[in-house]
């Protein structure tokens, strides 16, 4: 009687925290990205994996990797759709406490410069180097000088990557004009207080999209 007694309380305690998790993630919305600390003070440790154990076999959720899991968004048509890949990597910067910042061609494509998110996504980062593979992309975390993290995970280190990569010969009029089209009024503020931690040729094209 003592042992069913103990079942009971802990099944229990365990259908309390998956509850609770549920909650949480149904708050959140669909699209949410997130790993078990998100769900810290619902449960132990091991409660809160189990919890997610479960809601993953149920279909609730989806784990992408070790350790990420998402609240999948529905399509009418198209169905389950693919997690968002910043999404996933600023859990996976929140899972090891790190800076990031995304750089090269996906820099540009989250400016809208480029349509075409690239198979290798590039992050700078200030923890070690490390290549990730999710649904067929590779999310790629660059080790990189304090220098190139001043701005981390703002509009302007955005900017400045995005600008770095397409290069000075491609600075066209238009671009600069495109990059400013997509910024506010409080982007292009912050954009003009933070040019001065840009290499000096970019610098300038901050210039030409501030004034």
């Amino acid at each position: 009687m003592v042992y069913i007694c103990e079942y009971k309380h802990v099944h229990s305690l365990m259908q309390h925290t998956e509850n609770a998790i549920k909650s949480r993630i149904f708050g959140k919305g669909r699209g949410w990205v997130f790993t078990p600390s998100d769900f810290n003070g619902l449960g132990s440790s091991s409660s809160i994996r189990k919890a997610l154990s479960t809601l993953t076999q149920k279909g609730l959720i989806r784990r992408l990797t070790t350790g990420i899991y998402d609240y999948p968004l529905e399509h009418l048509e198209l169905g389950v759709l693919p997690p968002e890949i910043d999404k996933i990597a600023q859990a996976i910067a929140k899972k090891y406490a790190i800076k990031i910042q995304p750089s090269g061609a996906f820099a540009a494509n989250l400016l809208g410069l480029s349509q075409q998110v690239p198979a290798k996504i590039v992050y700078l980062t200030d923890g070690i180097s490390k290549k990730i593979n999710i649904g067929g992309r590779v999310l790629l975390f660059k080790k990189s000088a304090p220098s190139s993290m001043q701005n981390y995970n703002s509009i302007s280190g955005l900017v400045i990557q995005a600008i770095r990569y397409l290069g000075k010969d491609s600075m066209s009029r238009e671009i600069v004009n495109q990059i400013k089209k997509t910024l506010s009024e409080k982007d292009l503020a912050r954009l003009s207080l933070d040019q001065h931690k840009a290499p000096v040729w970019v610098a300038k094209v901050i210039q030409e999209i501030v004034n």
